[in-house]
């Protein structure tokens, strides 16, 4: 017999009837408000609970999968294909292009800027006339299904404020990110499952890897309710959810149970929101240890659908995996998945490392986009590829037409949108012939997290939380449009 049991077993008759004076009120506060006080234990408190806001307006977009290449992927070896720079090879980048710009410490005390071209042979494919590197060869196959944007620019030039820029729509940490905000405008599909989730890949070349931190998926100043989910590679994909040893459901329970009165208590004294992000946090770990494990069994997918990711699907942590996972998780309510894939950060060998990190995104790409189209839910959910900028056209340290390394490049670099809405077989922006500045259609971070949202069906000028007297968006203070060019 439990301690549990022996403390029902032997509670005074005192005890038993002060506590049902308290149920009886509580029930008749369930009668009268049912969307807030619950009989059912299994089911979370609602009490000072977040109401989503819901979309202003029709959405295209109901999930999104992001995937962001950390270090910057190399946008003149891969979608910005300058053939003119050939004639360039070894020559000075001209200070009529550069134009003053500010440099890295990496490279600002180079004696020269020689031009390196692009090492890897282009083609054009699809209906759009999209030029892709040799090295996507799947990616290729699928560009009248994407929207490519080649003239996004950013203010920052190194990775943590970059990154933190283009997630969080600030270069200063502590803001909410994109997701949070998604979580947090537009509310959960499934409630056994987080609303925001995230997954950090592992790349097969780790020469030069960055920092990734669980700041980057912050709810900020949004309830804490709303910050991301990260679902871990290997073991447990989230820790501590499984009961301790001699520790049964049952018991689980109960201690829930217990701990969601006392955490309602000091609800209702304190009024702290964070007290009722702990008592959502207790609950949706409770329901997790259920469908989690339902969630990442691959073992039921059909023998087809796993070679179209291919062989790396089947090793926890690849980018492959993680792709399927992310399927799998819209396809069961979650809203926003959020995908690192660290390593982009060619500094030099690129040669050497840039093939390694194709290889490791192309199959893995084409197989999701694929997979949701065959599904029926490519059109209402939306995949984002990008990192934080992109490269200089101009090699950093040594130079020979075979490898080469570039330096952080803010001015210029492409992302890809499919599905969720975008505009099919769309090339949006321009560059000049070095993809070094912008010369038709540029798009600033705040224009790219405008489109996002407005294709969920939020309006990103009304989209605002109250914190510090200040009604903070994500979009911040300055102005910033819905690029319609995008929209299908």
């Amino acid at each position: 017999m439990s301690v549990f049991d022996d403390y029902i077993k032997f509670e005074t008759r005192r005890q038993f009837l002060r506590r049902g004076a308290s149920f009886m009120g509580t029930a008749a506060l369930a009668s009268l408000m049912p969307g807030v006080a619950r009989a059912d234990a299994k089911k979370s408190s609602t009490l000072g609970a977040h109401v989503p806001i819901g979309p202003h307006f029709a959405p295209k977009a109901k999930h999104v999968i992001y995937l962001h290449m950390v270090g910057g992927p190399s946008q003149i070896d891969l979608f910005d294909y300058k053939p003119v720079m050939g004639e360039w090879y070894d020559k000075d980048l001209p200070e009529s292009v550069r134009m003053g710009q500010r440099l890295t410490t990496m490279t600002s005390g180079q004696a020269r800027f020689p031009i390196a071209p692009s090492k890897f042979k282009f083609q054009q494919y699809g209906k759009s006339g999209m030029w892709v590197t040799e090295l996507l060869p799947n990616t290729a196959k699928m560009v009248d299904e994407m929207c490519f944007i080649r003239s996004m620019h950013t203010d920052a030039i190194n990775h943590e404020p970059a990154i933190t820029y283009l997630q969080t729509g600030n270069q200063v940490t502590g803001r909410p990110c994109l997701g949070a905000w998604a979580s947090y405008g537009l509310g959960s599909l499934n409630e056994n499952l987080p609303t925001f989730v995230v997954l950090v890949a592992q790349p097969t070349n780790k020469e030069q890897l960055q920092a990734i931190s669980a700041r980057l998926w912050s709810s900020g100043y949004l309830p804490g309710e709303h910050a991301g989910v990260s679902f871990r590679s290997q073991g447990d994909p989230i820790l501590f959810i499984n009961n301790p040893p001699g520790v049964d459901g049952k018991v689980r329970r109960r201690t829930l149970d217990g701990l969601r009165s006392l955490n309602e208590m000091n609800f209702k004294i304190v009024g702290d929101p964070e007290t009722h992000t702990r008592i959502q946090q207790y609950e949706m770990a409770f329901r997790m240890q259920s469908s989690v494990p339902e969630l990442t069994d691959i073992s039921k997918e059909s023998e087809a659908t796993l070679n179209m990711y291919g062989d790396e699907v089947k090793k926890p942590g690849t980018f492959a995996q993680s792709a399927l996972m992310a399927r799998r998780m819209v396809e069961r309510g979650v809203r926003f998945v959020q995908i690192y894939l660290n390593n982009w950060d060619n500094h030099g060998n690129i040669a050497g490392r840039l093939p390694s990190q194709c290889k490791d995104i192309d199959q893995a790409c084409y197989a999701l986009v694929q997979d949701l189209k065959s599904r029926g839910m490519l059109d209402d959910t939306l995949i984002v590829w990008g990192g934080e900028f992109g490269r200089t056209v101009y090699s950093q340290g040594g130079l020979t037409k075979e490898n080469y390394g570039r330096d952080h490049h803010p001015r210029c670099f492409t992302m890809w949108m499919a599905g969720g809405g975008s505009k099919p077989g769309t090339i949006y922006g321009e560059t000049d012939e070095f993809s070094y500045n912008i010369i038709k259609d540029p798009v600033n971070v705040h224009d790219f997290h405008a489109t996002v949202l407005h294709l969920l069906g939020m309006d990103h000028q009304r989209f605002t939380f109250k914190t510090q007297g200040l009604d903070g968006r994500l979009t911040g203070v300055e102005e910033s449009k819905v690029i319609k060019a995008l929209l299908a």
